[in-house]
């Protein structure tokens, strides 16, 4: 799993379900949980143990979170940049190399509450 847990504020927990539903299909991540105020992405159906709630939207926003997501391609990092980006979220860095070392792969999209959601690649 890219990411162990994370639970990120937003303002409107419809639109966000809807961005984050359409932005972490490429890594085979749906939503698992669905219960005001609070709703959960993950593996299977988030009660297991082994396939848990990985990544949370609450209805209390804060200001500018940054999240990487590792994806497992370069193909998987497009996808979801253009996933994110035709589900409402901004480019905020298109898919390319970065300087931030040599095999660094990513993109960049501000979701709708303006949160810096990345997707990075550091394969061969």
């Amino acid at each position: 799993m890219p990411l162990g847990h994370a639970k990120l504020p937003v303002s409107d927990l419809a639109a966000s379900r809807d961005f984050y539903c359409a932005a972490l299909a490429p890594f085979g991540w749906r939503l698992v949980s669905d219960q005001a105020p609070t709703i959960g992405f993950g593996f299977g159906d988030g009660g297991d143990e082994d396939e848990p709630i990985a990544f949370e939207l609450t209805d209390v926003p804060i200001a500018g979170c940054h999240i990487a997501f590792n994806a497992s391609s370069r193909r998987e990092v497009d996808e979801f940049h253009a996933a994110a980006v035709a589900a409402g979220g901004t480019d905020h860095g298109a898919p390319g190399d970065r300087p931030y070392g040599q095999r660094y792969y990513a993109a960049f999209v501000l979701d709708p509450d303006g949160h810096n959601i990345e997707a990075v690649y550091k394969g061969p």
